[in-house]
């Protein structure tokens, strides 16, 4: 049994996923409150205040548990801002590559610091900012020259990339307003990355970073991961903040919260043979799993192998109209037969904040569990009104 499975069997035994209704996601709170424990460590090592990215994990039913640990959220909207405000109650940051002044307004009755990609939008917002009759800090997002992202689509730093402003775009402006700059350049990476990283970011805006009054290092910081090298990411953050004459940081990862914490549990329906043995699970890579088709990456399978390392070799086929909505190829001890439950591990992360009803394709039921927890519990099913109210 590898490493992956049996840490994955530890925090959802079988006697958790066995009494789940398919397709669903099932949580381990134990598993979150080990990240949110290493995350704090972070913050106690080093003074920096995490956040939790709520484009990767916004469940409120944990937000009591995360709460306990994390500053706050950042948000990339007025909708994830209200969430923040209302379920999660601590600091809110916001960023959008652009605001209309409908969602600003609403962006400023629930935010703490507000982000600006330009200096267009910063001039044409500030001051419905400034007047909002409460103190929010304005923020500008900066590009910082490096990023290390193998996948085009998630690298904000490509050329022509529409994030964040460049050193020139500064001169001359006055930012008297600005209390803080941004960047977010890292992917599911080590803390070597982020130190290369950070030393683009200086040569390009150190100049601008003794006029303000903190810096935002974004997401993508991976400090959860097993092999990350936490001790790396505090001498960095430290001696950045000793640098700048103790300069308050903040760090927003997604994934490092929720990282090993959740696994989506599916059950094959049926299985045809045509060329090849394959299955139809009552759930959909399009539609309950999309980033296996873009990124792409092929989630593990408890008790699974690549393609031929096992005796018997399966193409894990949605249950969608899509021709390619397709899991991938794995290998079983044995034949799958429909009922056969298969349980796919860190699922957590940007999948139902991800999820459509395209096809008329239901939406997965949200469980959380303990180990010591008899039965999981139930925090959301899905109807057909759901899928009804989101589309007239």
């Amino acid at each position: 049994m590898n490493t992956i499975d049996q840490k994955t069997l530890a925090d959802f035994p079988a006697r958790l996923t066995s009494q789940v209704e398919t397709p669903c996601y099932l949580i381990s709170e134990d598993a979150v409150r080990r990240n949110c424990e290493l995350l704090d460590q972070v913050q106690q090592r080093t003074g920096a205040k995490i956040l939790l990215a709520l484009k990767a994990f916004a469940l409120p039913a944990l937000f009591p548990l995360i709460r306990e640990y994390l500053h706050g959220v950042c948000a990339s909207g007025p909708i994830e801002a209200q969430l923040g405000r209302e379920d999660f109650d601590r600091e809110v940051h916001s960023y959008a590559p652009a605001y209309t002044p409908k969602q600003l307004e609403r962006v400023i009755r629930y935010s703490d610091h507000i982000l600006f990609n330009s200096i267009s939008q910063f001039q044409t917002h500030h001051a419905a900012v400034q007047s909002a009759g409460r103190n929010i800090e304005i923020g500008l997002r900066v590009n910082p020259g490096h990023a290390e992202v193998e996948v085009d689509i998630y690298n904000p730093c490509l050329p022509g990339s529409r994030f964040g402003l460049n050193p020139e775009d500064l001169e001359g402006i006055d930012l008297s307003e600005i209390s803080g700059l941004h960047f977010h350049a890292l992917c599911e990476q080590n803390a070597d990355v982020f130190v290369r990283v950070l030393e683009s970011f200086e040569k390009r805006f150190g100049k601008f970073i003794p006029q303000m009054k903190w810096i935002n290092f974004g997401g993508g910081h991976h400090i959860t991961r097993d092999d990350y090298d936490v001790d790396l990411l505090c001498e960095t953050l430290s001696a950045f903040r000793k640098r700048y004459n103790n300069i308050p940081v903040y760090l927003e990862p997604g994934e490092a919260v929720v990282l090993n914490a959740g696994v989506f549990v599916t059950s094959v329906i049926d299985t045809m043979y045509n060329g090849m043995n394959i299955a139809i699970l009552d759930s959909s890579a399009e539609t309950h799993m999309p980033d296996v088709l873009a990124m792409p990456y092929r989630p593990h399978i408890v008790d699974s192998g690549k393609e031929e390392e096992l005796a018997h070799t399966y193409r894990l086929g949605g249950i969608s109209c899509l021709a390619g909505d397709i899991v991938g190829d794995y290998s079983f001890e044995e034949p799958l037969k429909p009922g056969k439950r298969l349980v796919l591990t860190d699922m957590a992360l940007y999948s139902f904040v991800k999820n459509t009803t395209f096809n008329g394709v239901e939406l997965p039921s949200i469980y959380t569990c303990t180990r010591a927890d008899s039965a999981p519990k139930l925090v959301r099913s899905f109807s057909y009104n759901d899928f009804r109210s989101r589309i007239a």
